[in-house]
């Protein structure tokens, strides 16, 4: 299987770089998976699972909104926040998912409840891939 160069960049650190066989993002409107020789796009992200495969493996990470830029030798994707499955608080994630649901409950604007349910959002993907990774064992 052909490979292509993978960057994946937070505002604290390089998160991953290096060659994959593809990479499967939460994009606005569905999920979208990029493989070697993928037509150049850009797109926006949304809070959600990133699925990496690398040398045959497979690993999955919580990925925030952001963008990436694809390009048929190599991908770069921006995001505000980037997890490995072990680097998830998940007290911090709850806590986060209740503070988020409380903020909804009071919807005091379209631009509030935009914020909230972003945070929202987040948050579940967290507990998502923290608690999904749990059970498989990896």
């Amino acid at each position: 299987m052909h490979t292509f160069f993978l960057e994946i960049i937070t505002p604290e650190k390089t998160f991953f770089r290096g060659e994959v066989q593809s990479i499967n993002i939460p994009a606005v409107g569905g999920a979208c998976t990029v493989m070697a020789g993928h037509q150049p796009i850009v797109f926006a992200t949304e809070p959600g699972t990133i699925r990496i495969t690398a040398d045959g493996k497979t690993r999955e990470a919580f990925m925030s909104e952001g963008f990436i830029e694809v390009r048929p030798d190599e991908t770069i994707a921006f995001a505000q926040a980037v997890e490995w499955p072990e680097d998830i608080n998940e007290r911090r994630a709850r806590d986060a998912k209740e503070r988020a649901e409380e903020q909804l409950r009071r919807n005091r604007s379209a631009a509030e409840y935009r914020i909230n349910r972003y945070a929202l959002q987040r948050a579940f993907a967290r507990l998502r891939v923290k608690h999904h990774n749990d059970l498989t064992g990896d």
